[in-house]
């Protein structure tokens, strides 16, 4: 194959490239900021406050717990990693207080097998309420996080574009520089012509 058809074929392929991963690229940007807003203003609108450091519901939590829920404390919920904080951090641990350590299924079954408990009626709502309120903030938490990825394979995606761009520039630059005759791998074509004769 003659080397200006093969770095003419090759500067064609890199810019085809480029084209594509910038415009995947663009997408994954464009998918950042969907996610990202509506999560903002899905958790926004929900107005949740982180307690004080000093505060004690802050204080009342385990150490590590306390230790997550200070990083954001006193500001209001507006991200993924903000939600996964009060979800597992926050409710969990008044969950496992409130239900002993068992889950909503397991309260749910006793309370079943006792309807005339009323605490423990009162406890399965309790616990209803907070595991599904964790599991909405948790599923906040995965569709930002998901939002990050898009936005590191946005920028993948621009960098492996800026590449190619430049590789097919450098294709160019070649393609003028070589001669009609050069052939891409000299003793591969040796061969076939003297296999030819």
């Amino acid at each position: 194959m003659r080397r200006k058809t093969f770095d003419a074929v090759a500067i064609i392929a890199g810019l085809v490239l480029t084209v594509v991963l910038a415009i995947g690229g663009g997408l994954l940007l464009w998918g950042h900021s969907v996610v990202n807003a509506d999560v903002h203003n899905q958790l926004a609108a929900q107005k949740i406050v982180f307690p004080a450091a000093n505060s004690p519901e802050i204080k009342a939590l385990p150490a590590s717990d306390a230790t997550a829920m200070k990083h954001y404390a006193g500001e209001t919920m507006t991200t993924g990693a903000q939600a996964e904080t009060w979800a597992d951090h926050f409710i969990a641990v008044h969950l496992n207080g409130i239900g002993g350590g068992k889950t909503y299924s397991q309260l749910s079954v006793a309370s079943l097998a006792n309807p005339k408990n009323a605490a423990l009626a009162a406890q399965v709502q309790t616990v209803f309420r907070g595991q599904t309120l964790r599991g909405m903030l948790l599923n906040a938490y995965g569709w930002w996080q998901m939002g990050q990825i898009m936005l590191i394979s946005a920028i993948v995606a621009f960098c492996a574009a800026g590449l190619f761009l430049i590789l097919s520039a450098l294709g160019l630059w070649h393609l003028r520089r070589a001669t009609p005759e050069t052939e891409v791998f000299p003793r591969l074509a040796t061969r076939v012509q003297s296999n030819a004769v």
